[in-house]
């Protein structure tokens, strides 16, 4: 993947996080602040804990931190997947997310 590629798949990948968190916030009372700066996003819940999101270009990886740890996700074969096997993005973020806001939350591509 070159450079360009992987900017244009990043930055869509953040903008589906932000659009997400509108619909939550509309649909639900989870209150999930975002906040982006450049190429992270920081999600805020309504208890303090935030998980981050940010872009790692020299790496052409999607970074993921959480309370229950971070992880690093690549692009293959159309999804971003754990760079250790641990499954796809969206799912890993919607797993975390409500954990940390005491309720479901669905974040999707």
């Amino acid at each position: 993947m070159t450079d360009p590629e992987f900017m244009d798949r990043a930055d869509a990948l953040l903008k589906a996080v932000e659009a997400c968190c509108d619909r939550i916030n509309d649909e639900t009372d989870a209150d999930v602040d975002n906040q982006r700066v450049g190429g992270m996003v920081t999600l805020t819940f309504s208890n303090g804990s935030q998980i981050v999101i940010n872009q790692q270009k020299p790496l052409h990886e999607i970074w993921l931190a959480t309370k229950s740890g971070g992880y690093h996700y690549r692009w293959v074969d159309g999804q971003w997947r754990d760079t250790k096997g641990q499954g796809e993005f969206f799912s890993a973020l919607s797993s975390n997310a409500s954990l940390q806001a005491g309720q479901a939350l669905q974040f999707a591509a």
